[in-house]
């Protein structure tokens, strides 16, 4: 099992190589075409144009586009991301310290997503052929129409305004001092024994999370739901009521563990999709993310923090893709015989 698993999972490590150096070239030419002067926007506002000039010599911006992708690329491949235009640090700095706020944030509104999902489909299949199988189903649709930015605005008047009950702007409360291991607040928080400081950082990210959690639910519900009336469909499960077994047990011993296959793989989409839509909601939130920080790079042309971020989401989804395909081939031995 391990070294087919392995096997597999080399080949599709193989293939995101190409897909990284694509994806990498496109953003770097896309952002290279834009009216923008980088080498302008490094210097104060009085420089002459020869200290523009000498600049973009100094940045290499007078070579042709191709050498200026290979040199990039270079120094990329040995840990050198450049320098932002705006921020003036250098913008691996910014990455390792944005990061780990989103990747919390998208875990956690996975977290919920995933939660809201599986019951939700599982309490649609269970009132199947019945009134309220409408009820769901429009319901779900609904969920499904809304947006994260629209159900963030919601929450945010709703619990934060109209009822006081959760903070909704930043990551911690005034007072609070964050601790600095990992860079992941909440596990910091934990392993440092400031129960009160993850409280207060768990607090903030409720409504955040639970804004993106309720926008990516009703797909999870609803391929969930299908999956398990396809299933249900098979000789099995009737041989399974034939031998007596109960509804509950064919359920959970027999049909959602196949059910559960293609709605892993939407999850796993899900995710990806997910963590770059936290860019929104992080600027509603002023959760202090990578999707903050895309913005304010994206409001000041600064073009070093736009190519790297990108690039950050790029290998972010592959990683979430590797990941669900080797849960994929545990749980699907069918994968495995070849």
């Amino acid at each position: 099992m391990l070294p087919t698993i392995a096997k597999l999972l080399g080949k599709r490590l193989l293939i995101t190589i190409p897909i990284l150096l694509v994806v990498s070239a496109l953003l770097f030419m896309i952002l290279r075409i834009l009216p923008v002067d980088p080498a302008a926007m490094s210097l104060p506002p009085n420089a002459t144009l020869d200290e523009i000039d000498a600049k973009r010599r100094e940045m290499g911006l007078d070579l042709p586009l191709f050498q200026q992708y290979v040199i990039w690329l270079s120094q990329v491949l040995h840990g050198d991301f450049g320098s932002s235009i705006h921020f003036r640090k250098d913008v691996s700095t910014l990455i390792k310290d944005t990061l780990p706020s989103t990747i919390e944030l998208a875990l956690l509104a996975m977290i919920v997503a995933s939660v809201i999902g599986i019951s939700g489909g599982l309490l649609m299949f269970h009132r199947r052929a019945t009134h309220s199988e409408t009820a769901l189903d429009f319901g779900s649709i609904v969920l499904l129409s809304l947006p994260e930015f629209l159900w963030s605005l919601f929450l945010i008047l709703l619990f934060g305004v109209a009822f006081e009950l959760l903070p909704f702007t930043g990551r911690l409360s005034p007072g609070f001092d964050r601790p600095m291991v990992t860079g992941f607040l909440l596990f910091d928080s934990l392993i440092t024994g400031q129960f009160a400081v993850f409280w207060d950082a768990l607090k903030h990210m409720i409504l955040p999370c639970f804004a993106l959690g309720i926008s990516f639910s009703p797909s999870i519900m609803r391929v969930l739901r299908s999956s398990l009336l396809d299933v249900y469909q098979d000789d099995y499960i009737q041989q399974a009521r034939l031998r007596g077994l109960s509804e509950r047990r064919i359920l959970i011993r027999h049909a959602l563990k196949n059910a559960i296959l293609p709605t892993l793989s939407l999850m796993g989409v899900q995710f990806g999709f997910l963590f770059g839509g936290t860019l929104l909601v992080e600027v509603i939130y002023s959760y202090p993310g990578m999707g903050n920080l895309m913005v304010d790079a994206i409001r000041n042309a600064d073009l070093p923090i736009i190519q790297t971020v990108g690039l950050t989401y790029c290998i972010v989804v592959l990683i979430i893709s590797i990941a669900v395909d080797s849960l994929y081939l545990i749980l699907n031995p069918k994968l495995r015989v070849r």
